[in-house]
């Protein structure tokens, strides 16, 4: 089978994830987190988030890992005002993500990166797509693993 096209693979290799688990879920709770990293100077890197069957949210979100301790101080101060269950975080992540163009009227791209990963045993931590990209976050252990797969499994420009 031809492999798929892609514009090229982008990874980031210096991640630390943040997870806010069991919100309840109302207006605002996403603003005060982010506000109080922004207060900090802190840049969010990636952002997913979801609701579960019994209407907590929960979210994941990557800093720099230099900033991670600022970043945990800035959103348990925000979670404490919410209400949030707990906060962990995970150090030592990195994304990898493919891109190229208009990702969402060519079916099965999402599919092949996830197949590709999973056929090296790489656990995928959070997802996160866009109309070109999509985006994984994995252990930082298992990136180079992950950009050699990836490389194998798409086609990419010369």
């Amino acid at each position: 089978m031809a492999r798929i096209t892609i514009g090229g693979i982008l990874r980031n290799d210096r991640l630390a994830l943040l997870s806010v688990l069991g919100v309840p879920d109302r207006p605002g709770v996403a603003a005060r987190i982010f506000e109080n990293l922004g207060y900090e100077r802190i840049s969010a890197h990636f952002v997913a988030q979801c609701i579960d069957h019994q209407g907590q949210d929960h979210l994941v979100f990557c800093v720099l890992r230099e900033e991670l301790d600022r970043a945990m101080r800035a959103t348990q101060a925000a979670c404490d005002c919410l209400g949030a269950g707990m906060v962990t975080a995970r150090p030592h992540v990195a994304s990898i993500a493919i891109h190229g163009p208009d990702f969402r009227q060519r079916p099965g791209i999402a599919g092949a990166m996830f197949s590709a990963l999973a056929s090296q045993s790489i656990n995928i931590l959070a997802i996160s797509t866009s109309i070109s990209t999509v985006s994984c976050i994995i252990d930082l252990d298992r990136l180079d693993d992950a950009e050699r797969i990836l490389r194998s499994t798409f086609a990419l420009p010369q």
